[in-house]
């Protein structure tokens, strides 16, 4: 039996909607936050946490029905889960995977870390831009004041709304 057959017993296929898999463990309330998901959500969601992962030892995974992603949701999700798999599914049926990746520059989605930088003054029309460092230790450098952020930090801005 495949690993996914085993999944599916432990949570039911959806007929449409998004299934975000390879989340490392321990992330899939951060993929909730981000993606708005509460619990006055109107669709079923199904979160799995520390399933068994070839790949990368333990996972968690998400399923969000009669939902498809933003492209500023895919990208925050690709800043959380950057190895993560996007599978669009209807009736039943994966139509699109969809393999992310971190990507090289990330506008509007984060905040610099730092107070001072012209993209965190409300009187200025500036959006913020960061741009990636290193993958391996995740690194983030705005593109305005040169602030580095390191994979904890961004976590944290994501879980801020951008004002």
């Amino acid at each position: 039996m495949k690993m996914e057959d085993e999944e599916s017993l432990l949570v039911k296929k959806i007929r449409n909607g998004t299934v975000i898999d390879h989340i490392p463990a321990g992330l899939s309330f951060l993929v909730l936050k981000v993606l708005g998901i509460t619990r006055d959500e109107r669709g079923k969601v199904a979160v799995l946490m520390n399933a068994e992962s070839r790949k990368i030892g333990k996972k968690d995974i998400v399923k969000v029905e009669n939902r498809e992603l933003s492209p500023q949701e895919v990208q925050k999700i690709a800043i959380i889960a950057p190895n993560a798999t996007l599978n669009i599914i209807k009736d039943f049926k994966v139509e699109r995977k969809i393999k992310l990746y971190l990507p090289n520059k990330v506008t509007g989605v984060l905040r610099c870390t730092n107070p001072y930088c012209i993209t965190n003054k409300s009187e200025e029309p500036i959006v913020s831009s960061l741009e990636l460092v290193s993958s391996e230790p995740i690194v983030l450098r705005c593109t305005y004041c040169g602030t580095k952020q390191d994979y904890k930090q961004i976590l944290r801005s994501l879980e801020e709304p951008l004002s």
